[in-house]
């Protein structure tokens, strides 16, 4: 028994290779685990359920749907990009969805889910920003707007948060070494799995004299990956687009 990890795939109808890297895991990789989990940014941006109009995104809801049916139990964070998903595309997916974070039981091992991105704290604009758009009546005023001006709004701040990029340091966009110790203090020093840095990889925190084990998922930009978990630990697995 295993479960598998993604965040950061950014699906979205211009990226044609990535989407079928995707389809080659949900068909015949995703069916061998009892449990998929998305941790964030799932698509590149989602502008709000009545969206599922959008023929790409009624084939990745059916997809999810066939490998629910097939067994695999489903589970899904918002992202930074994709925090408007809602009941609709659960229900057309066959998928649950979870708060940020979510401390679950993983074959004995306590561990945390989160996207990843409340954890980069010294880029305070973009705190601000996640505070404000993940304000319940800021996200209700958004969604009465129509959806063409919504997806306008998104593409200008797509472009904007990419020029601002350019001038921050790296460092103030990787999460912050006290945020993620005083988070696995505050949850009981679990194992972390997390996404939305970009920079895969497993690290070892000792806090409080604890060990604690912290995984990055991988983006899809270039190829893609998973983290596949069991009662002996967890492995990461890249996938490149030749597989397809």
């Amino acid at each position: 028994m295993h479960s598998l990890f993604i965040s950061d795939l950014h699906l979205c109808p211009t990226r044609p290779a990535i989407n079928a890297l995707f389809e080659h895991f949900i068909r015949d990789i995703a069916p061998q685990a009892e449990a998929l989990y998305i941790l964030g940014d799932f698509f590149e941006y989602w502008a709000g359920d009545d969206d599922l109009i959008e023929p790409f995104h009624t084939a990745i809801a059916q997809q999810l749907s066939a490998l629910a049916a097939s067994g695999t139990r489903l589970f899904l964070m918002h992202g930074n990009r994709d925090f408007l998903i809602g009941e609709a595309f659960q229900r057309a997916a066959h998928i649950t969805l979870l708060p940020d974070p979510t401390l679950i039981d993983l074959y004995g091992q306590p561990t945390l889910l989160m996207h990843g991105d409340t954890l980069c704290s010294d880029d305070v604009e973009y705190q601000a920003f996640r505070s404000q758009v993940r304000n319940p009546d800021w996200q209700q005023q958004f969604l009465a707007t129509p959806l063409a001006t919504r997806k306008a709004q998104i593409e200008a701040l797509r472009q904007r948060s990419e020029q601002e990029k350019s001038s921050k340091a790296a460092e103030i966009m990787d999460v912050n070494a006290t945020t993620v110790e005083n988070v696995l203090r505050e949850y009981g020093y679990p194992r972390l799995i997390h996404g939305h840095t970009h920079r895969p990889a497993r690290h070892v925190h000792t806090v409080d004299g604890k060990t604690c084990e912290r995984w990055v998922l991988t983006d899809w930009y270039a190829s893609g990956g998973y983290l596949r978990c069991d009662a002996a630990g967890c492995v990461a697995q890249l996938l490149n687009i030749s597989e397809t």
